[in-house]
């Protein structure tokens, strides 16, 4: 085999394999290596990163087959349909997280995909009722529930053009329809004007699955036919998983039609000999089997019953024993045999629930890989709701990682901030409750954020901080002096529960203000934030940061964003009037009774007495002094944490925090 440039085949596939190159590549007589080769030269298969995290194609490695490309779901329009009266978002391939707060329709979303591609789903819940339609919609009057997918990536590769070929609107791209719209029959009765458009019910629509359309579909009327009627029977190779939230993995494993040993044995080129000396193997063990003593003399006693009590005219002959064996009664006898330190060959039911959960996840992935090289079939997509069900923060990671490896799209749902702080930034989509009827919507991928700005928040969106996908209004401070004292007292004093009202403080551990910031907007996360910030924008006590920051913050409010800023630090401005008291108690618990009488001091001596302003001035500076001095001295966040015990004794807020607070409760 002739010399390649090392700039060409090599370069694709190592993209393709997230950098590494097969070993198989490096053999020159390998014909995994040549199909690479002529692979990733073809212009039909040339990877597309499309800004994505996961390469949205992947060589597949399997005895020497290899692929480049898969087919993925690539833009979702829904009009109409439970909390989604407009939803228009693009996706790309890999893995995809669905976050936000509950009741946004994270679930709405998936079942939503499920209406026009899903054969498995019912054709009941097609037909919808009327919980199923927009609040805003009106269905009296002619109107239509729409659920459009877009498909990308299959040029090139033959079973997906069989697929989806008649359903192409582009080059590279497909659509397939489902639409719930008055019937044929009173669509023509309001055109001929033999019906007035008003006073239908839902018995005057139905639904129907189209391919293709010129049309797009956030522009289509409820009267305008586009594409043409799709069977089930053309869906048939398009295999579609969905994982609810509460699955019962463990009576799935044990349902050969709902465990994915089922469907890892129908993927599996077992040869007819081997089959046949299965079966042998079983009807030698039926036959030593039924020959015992025992079972023999129980059969026998079974007929004598039953022949004395039916008599002659009903009798039948009978015996004990298996049934004749097949190959299927083989399959459908097979079961999960498991191992460890303890026990052997023991079933999963002895198992909990999480790594029950993750060995049938496990087992659907085997089975979509090999249906990728099965010649029958025709893209895979993976709905799950809620993957880290009953698994701890480090399998949810583990779980995830798993799943971004593999070459097929999958769709999931979570309220884990482990997986989503896990998860590529440009992989997140976020519902989020704006107090209408309608979710907003947003794609990370097509935010307008700029890579670094991409690099900057994916180092900080950690475990912590990623709660700010799911909270509904956000407060950022910055460390964790601010989170332990801001909600207890803002509880104490104004009577709010922050949690209650939906908001999280998330602290970012420095002043980078501006990282976060750039998420907040409509074409991103359209959730309104509040940044409470000290004024000399110095880290505090465990900060990320070690240079104060330079950045004018003011520069950052906008639709979504306030700053409220005070002119010293957080510390120092809990010594004012109201708050002295509950500093008092604070600092006899640090161990600090000096300090202590010196605000009880101050206290008395402003309590009931209308002070000048130079003169409040002069007696709360030291106290200010103090409480910032007694901060470090024990640990900025460890004195927060000591004074939130006491919270009940504070009256009043720092002015910057309550206007802070105010604001986003008004929004």
């Amino acid at each position: 085999m002739s010399m390649e440039p090392a700039d060409a085949w090599q370069k694709t596939a190592r993209v393709a394999v997230g950098g590494r190159i097969p070993d198989c590549m490096n053999d020159p007589d390998s014909p995994a290596r040549a199909k690479c080769i002529l692979r990733c030269t073809t212009p039909t298969t040339t990877i597309k990163s499309r800004g994505h995290a996961n390469a949205s194609a992947r060589l597949l490695e399997d005895y020497g087959e290899t692929r480049l490309t898969l087919m993925y779901i690539s833009r979702i329009v829904i009009r109409n349909f439970r909390n989604f009266e407009f939803l228009d978002l693009a996706l790309g391939p890999g893995v995809f997280c669905i976050v936000g707060e509950n009741n946004t329709g994270k679930t709405n979303l998936l079942h939503a995909i499920r209406l026009a591609i899903d054969i498995s789903l019912s054709s009941q819940y097609r037909q919808l009722i009327e919980h199923d339609i927009h609040s805003g919609a009106d269905l009296t009057v002619p109107n239509h529930v729409l659920v459009s997918l877009e498909l990308s990536d299959y040029s090139g590769q033959e079973k997906e053009c069989a697929l989806v070929g008649a359903w192409e609107v582009s080059p590279d791209l497909a659509r397939i329809t489902y639409r719930f719209r008055p019937t044929r029959a009173v669509r023509e009765e309001i055109e001929a004007e033999e019906r007035a458009p008003s006073g239908l019910t839902l018995e005057d629509y139905n639904w129907e699955l189209t391919g293709g359309g010129g049309i797009d579909p956030k522009d289509a009327s409820w009267n305008e036919d586009f594409g043409h009627s799709v069977r089930f029977s053309d869906l048939q190779s398009f295999q579609v998983v969905f994982l609810q939230a509460l699955r019962d993995v463990q009576q799935d494993l044990h349902q050969i039609r709902t465990s994915p040993l089922g469907k890892l044995l129908t993927t599996s080129d077992i040869p007819e000999a081997e089959k046949t000396a299965l079966v042998e193997i079983l009807r030698a063990a039926n036959k030593s089997i039924t020959g015992k003593p025992t079972i023999s003399s129980t059969g026998k006693a079974i007929q004598k019953s039953f022949s004395s009590t039916v008599g002659d005219a009903f009798d039948i002959s009978l015996r004990l024993g298996m049934a004749d064996p097949s190959f299927s009664s083989i399959a459908r006898s097979l079961t999960i045999l498991l191992s460890n330190s303890a026990m052997s060959d023991f079933q999963p039911d002895r198992n909990g629930l999480g790594i029950n959960n993750i060995l049938y996840i496990s087992m659907l992935l085997e089975y979509f890989e090999r249906r990728v090289a099965s010649p029958n079939t025709a893209g895979q997509l993976l709905l799950i709701e809620e993957p880290e069900a009953h698994l701890h923060p480090q399998l949810q990671r583990v779980l995830y990682s798993a799943l971004a490896e593999k070459p097929f799209q999958t769709i999931l749902t979570t309220h884990s901030s482990h997986i989503s702080s896990h998860a590529p930034l440009r992989s997140l989509v976020t519902l989020t409750n704006t107090g209408s009827p309608a979710t907003a919507s947003a794609a990370i991928s097509h935010a307008d954020l700029d890579e670094g700005a991409v690099t900057d928040l994916e180092r900080y969106l950690d475990a912590t901080r990623s709660t700010l996908l799911f909270a509904r209004k956000v407060i950022l401070v910055e460390g964790p002096a601010e989170l332990f004292l801001i909600p207890p007292l803002v509880k104490a004093v104004l009577g709010v529960d922050l949690d209650r009202c939906g908001v999280s403080v998330v602290p970012i551990y420095g002043v980078h203000f501006d990282v976060y910031a750039k998420l907040f907007r409509d074409d991103c996360i359209p959730k309104f934030c509040a940044i409470i910030a000290d004024g000399d924008l110095k880290p505090s006590d465990g900060a990320e940061d070690t240079k104060p920051s330079t950045s004018d913050l003011t520069a950052l409010n906008s639709e979504y964003v306030r700053v409220f800023q005070c002119k010293t630090t957080f510390e120092r401005t809990l010594a004012r009037s109201g708050m002295l008291e509950f500093l008092a108690a604070a600092a006899t618990d640090c161990g600090a009774p000096v300090i202590a009488k010196n605000f009880k001091t101050a206290n008395a001596a402003i309590t009931g007495t209308k002070m000048e302003k130079a003169d409040l001035t002069a007696t709360l500076q030291p106290c200010a002094a103090s409480v910032l001095s007694l901060a470090k001295r024990t640990g900025k966040a460890r004195f927060a944490q000591i004074a939130s015990k006491h919270v009940a004794l504070a009256t009043a807020l720092p002015t910057y925090i309550q206007n802070a607070v105010t604001w986003l409760l008004e929004q």
